[in-house]
């Protein structure tokens, strides 16, 4: 059953709104869903623009699993936006970029964001935070950035209201999301794999404290991505900021 839909007119951050529900007890599961946030957040404390017409949303959900395997909620994520977006985009525009980037046309028209605590229920509380560009792309961003909008299909004269594209996100969340419960991580890796593209190219992986460059060689099991360094190395990156194609060094310095 598709959870509750909270929508409300402007918060801080759907995010900080589930960490506090959570914080608070709650254990139903429910999206928050914004339709202009005062202090959207991206990965690493980034600034997430929150223009009026987007979408900002957050699952909270509970579960049991071990952190290291919960944290395979952000490829469920990744595929239920890249369904949104194929519901109303032109075929073939949509891809997702290693781990979760959701892409039109190769740039980006999403971001999520993943957090997590213990409930008081010693169950671990996941904010699956998921922001899509319908409307409109914001500028000025650190790699392209589009909208759903610029990529909509012939018959569709207008991206999809807040409300309308919350419904869809959620139903196709719930989908993956049972597949995930249910069959494991496994169909949801192949389903991802077949949607991400930059798998077994030049590829350059920021890390914070290293640079790492050489060739993408596919992902884990677990998902993480394989990079194989000029020297034979076989690297293993969990995190960070991955560019992928022959231009990937320039724009990663």
């Amino acid at each position: 059953m598709t959870p509750v839909l909270h929508l409300l007119d402007e918060i801080d951050s759907t995010n900080a709104e589930a960490r506090r529900r959570a914080e608070a007890g709650e254990t139903a599961v429910q999206w928050i869903v914004a339709r202009r946030q005062a202090a959207g957040r991206g990965r690493r404390g980034r600034e997430w623009n929150s223009e009026t017409g987007n979408l900002f949303a957050t699952l909270l959900t509970l579960t049991r699993k071990p952190p290291a395997e919960a944290a395979q909620v952000t490829f469920v994520a990744a595929l239920a936006v890249a369904d949104l977006l194929d519901a109303f985009a032109v075929p073939g525009v949509v891809s997702i970029k290693w781990p979760n980037d959701v892409m039109l046309d190769g740039d980006k028209a999403s971001g999520i964001l993943i957090e997590s605590g213990t409930h008081a229920s010693a169950a671990l509380w996941l904010a699956v935070g998921i922001g899509v560009n319908l409307a409109h792309a914001p500028d000025a961003t650190e790699r392209p950035a589009t909208s759903l909008a610029s990529h909509l299909r012939s018959d569709i004269a207008y991206p999809p209201s807040v409300e309308a594209a919350a419904t869809v996100l959620a139903e196709a969340f719930a989908i993956w999301q049972t597949r995930w419960e249910t069959l494991g991580f496994a169909p949801i890796l192949d389903a991802w794999t077949t949607r991400t593209q930059g798998l077994d190219g030049p590829c350059v992986a920021r890390l914070g404290h290293e640079t790492v460059t050489g060739i993408a060689d596919g992902v884990a099991p677990d998902g993480a991505l394989r990079l194989r360094t000029a020297d034979g190395q076989l690297r293993l990156i969990s995190a960070g900021d991955v560019f992928f194609g022959p231009d990937a060094h320039e724009r990663a310095a």
